[in-house]
């Protein structure tokens, strides 16, 4: 404790000098728990975008082959395999039935080529909590032909709520068809995801291409939790129960459905098979993005640390020339030369403990507020972090590694200076004129 002490009583005594310092840092360690809060943010609206328009936390789909070269991505029989479901995750919340399609969307006024989600209101618990209407009711959806569009889409179409749209798309035979919708909702955007998916009414879907009531798109799980161990434990289990039950199931592969088409042209078997994917495998082709920005927060952290760095180290060069004579002192009545470099080292870690501690309560705090004030965000940003708005959730975790890891470098800078103050011999030093 003396060793602290004497440490704290050096900053002290230089306290400009350490209140630059102390500053710079603490201004590192705000800006990285600010980054890494925008990329927790980044990675809070994939999930919630990717389980609102594409994916559950667990997905049983699949693709249904009439002919070996021709496949449709569909659920036959979706009851009986639902109930395997059901028995196999009962810590499930709920399971729902999803259509899935792509159709060329067209109005008076324009056209858009668009995901088409087939989705029944009577049995989603989860939508219009996350869904948030701009104009018209979600509840509506349950009208035969009818859609929810997003914000962007209906500006690309010139529409809004009670307008006429015309879906067109090819059948899972091949053969062109249409239907004719009409417009009871739009949606606020939900980030990137949005621009390329809409909500249509599930029998109306169905009609579209031409399938029956017991076929469906994906049976998507909805899980207490969207851990990503918690869901794959899940994902096994059902993957387990499938097989035991008698369903041809495809092997376990982490890209979302439509990268597998054409590997499943490729292959020579016809009939049913099953494909279970978690929401990260459904997102797969965008997720990397949350760990690109994981990453370049650390990089510019070390960067940042880099070019401080060099400047605690000339400071702390002076201090040590300028506290010689101190030292010998030190040295003179018993202080060991490992005492006096645990000395110069405790002065890098209080230096370094406390702006990292002011600068990360710092960047929590903003963070909060800059969450809170709701920032818009340009359409290009939009692609980018994946949501409207901007979002910073720093977790503790990130939070308590991000103050550690710029502690312990300031610490480690701190060791050059203090090994050459531990060297010095007590007479030389002494004797030094200062």
């Amino acid at each position: 404790m003396i060793l602290f002490r004497i440490a704290f009583l050096s900053l002290w005594q230089a306290r400009n000098r350490t209140g630059v310092l102390a500053g710079a840092i603490a201004f590192v360690s705000a800006l990285l728990v600010m980054m890494l809060g925008v990329a927790e943010g980044m990675n809070r609206s994939l999930i919630e975008a990717s389980t609102t328009l594409m994916s559950g936390h667990v997905n049983v789909a699949g693709f249904f082959k009439v002919t070996a070269g021709q496949g449709a991505p569909v659920v036959t029989k979706a009851k009986s395999v639902r109930e395997v479901v059901k028995r196999a995750a009962p810590e499930a919340l709920y399971v729902v039935s999803r259509g899935r399609g792509y159709a060329k969307v067209v109005s008076d006024q324009g056209s858009t080529v668009i995901g088409l989600s087939g989705v029944s209101v009577e049995e989603e618990q989860g939508l219009e909590k996350v869904l948030r209407m701009k104009e018209g009711s979600l509840a509506d959806l349950a009208k035969p032909n009818s859609v929810v569009l997003f914000e962007d889409q209906a500006a690309r179409l010139e529409v809004r709520v009670g307008d006429a749209v015309t879906a067109s798309t090819p059948t899972t035979r091949g053969v062109n068809n249409t239907v004719d919708l009409t417009v009871v909702g739009v949606a606020k955007n939900l980030g990137m995801m949005s621009q390329f998916s809409c909500f249509m009414n599930a029998k109306s879907l169905q009609k579209l291409y031409q399938l029956n009531d017991d076929t469906t798109g994906a049976l998507q799980v909805y899980l207490p939790s969207a851990d990503l161990d918690e869901v794959k434990r899940v994902q096994g289990r059902v993957r387990e129960a499938l097989l035991a039950a008698g369903y041809q199931v495809m092997p376990d592969d982490p890209r979302a459905f439509f990268f597998k088409f054409e590997n499943i042209s490729r292959e020579g078997w016809t009939g049913q098979k099953l494909d279970l994917t978690t929401w990260h495998d459904e997102v797969s082709f965008i997720a990397w993005t949350v760990d690109l920005m994981s990453a370049l927060s650390f990089f510019l952290a070390v960067v940042l640390l880099a070019v401080i760095g060099v400047g605690i180290m000339i400071v702390m060069w002076i201090s040590v020339r300028g506290r010689t004579r101190e030292i010998g002192t030190l040295r003179a009545i018993g202080m060991q030369r490992p005492s006096v470099l645990a000395m110069f080292l405790a002065e890098g870690f209080l230096l370094g403990a406390f702006a990292t501690v002011v600068g990360t309560l710092a960047g929590v705090v903003l963070s909060a507020l800059l969450t809170a004030v709701q920032v818009p965000l340009p359409q290009g940003v939009q692609f980018v972090l994946l949501s409207e708005k901007l979002v910073l959730i720093p977790t503790v975790r990130w939070t308590l590694i991000s103050g550690a890891f710029i502690t312990a470098v300031v610490t480690a800078i701190s060791f050059g200076p203090a090994l050459v103050a531990s060297r010095m011999k007590p007479v030389t030093a002494m004797a030094h004129a200062g």
